[in-house]
C-alpha cells in the first residue's frame, strides 16, 4: 500500500512488471456509490419525514401554516444541502477511484484528499463475493488472507460492517457480473489449484462463500 504523487500507467502507482499485464480497468458508477456508500436517499428521506410530521402536526393542531413556514423552510434547506454535499461527495470520490485487475493482482486506487493506491496479490485473495443491486450496479468484495488495512482507511472502498477483519471492495461496479467473471478466470489461471466458482447468486447468498465467492 502506497501514496502517489505521478502515475506511470492510469490508476496504477508504477510501471507493471515484465509479464504482469492489464485485463480490466473501471471506476464506480457515482449514483450509486452516492447512494450505497453516503446514503444520500436515507439522507434525503429523514428529511422528507421531519417536513411531513410538521406538516401534520400544523394540519392536526389546527395551527397557522405561515407561522410554521419559516421552520418548514429552514429544514428543506438544510436537508437539500446535506443531501447535495453528499451527492457532490459521492460523485469526487467515483472520480478518484479506478479499480484494475491485472493477471497476477487487483488494484485500488482512491481518495478526495490523501490518494492512496491497494495492492492485492491473487495469492493473498481467499474469496470474492457479488452483491447485484437493483439498479443493476453491483459490489465485488474480496476476503484476503492478511491485512493490516483499516476499515476508515479503505472506506468507502470496504465491505460494510467487516470492521474486525476489512474486505477491500470493488464498489458501485456498472457491470458487475462481467468483472466477476474477468476476475474468476484470472484467479483460476494464476492461483494452482483454484477453480473459478462463480454462479449468479441469489438475494440471500450473495456473500454466502460456496455460491457466492470466485474462490476454490
Amino acid at each position: 500500500m502506497s501514496e502517489y504523487a505521478n502515475e506511470p500507467i492510469r490508476g496504477l502507482p508504477g510501471l507493471l512488471p515484465q509479464g504482469e499485464h492489464i485485463i480490466w480497468q473501471g471506476s464506480p458508477a457515482w449514483r450509486s456509490l452516492a447512494r450505497k456508500a453516503m446514503h444520500t436517499h436515507l439522507v434525503g428521506g429523514y428529511f422528507a419525514v421531519l417536513i411531513a410530521w410538521s406538516l401534520l402536526n400544523v394540519a392536526t393542531a389546527h395551527k397557522n401554516f405561515a407561522g410554521a413556514l419559516p421552520g418548514l423552510e429552514i429544514t428543506l434547506g438544510v436537508g437539500v444541502g446535506v443531501v447535495t454535499l453528499l451527492t457532490l461527495l459521492g460523485w469526487l470520490a467515483a472520480r478518484a477511484t479506478v479499480y484494475t485487475i491485472t493477471n497476477k493482482r487487483v488494484v485500488l486506487r482512491f481518495g478526495i484528499a490523501l490518494p492512496k493506491c491497494v495492492n492485492l496479490p491473487f495469492s493473498q485473495i481467499s474469496a470474492a463475493g457479488l452483491e447485484v443491486h437493483g439498479d443493476g450496479t453491483g459490489d465485488l468484495p474480496l476476503a484476503v488472507k492478511e491485512t493490516r488495512l483499516g476499515y476508515l482507511h479503505l472506506w468507502p472502498h470496504v465491505r460494510p460492517w467487516r470492521v474486525g477483519k476489512p474486505e477491500p471492495m470493488l464498489r458501485s461496479l456498472p457491470e458487475p457480473r462481467a468483472v466477476a467473471r474477468i476476475l474468476g478466470e484470472a484467479l483460476a489461471a494464476t492461483v494452482p489449484g483454484r477453480r473459478s466458482a462463480f454462479a449468479e447468486p441469489t438475494a440471500a447468498q450473495v456473500f454466502a462463500p460456496a455460491k457466492g465467492s470466485l474462490a476454490a
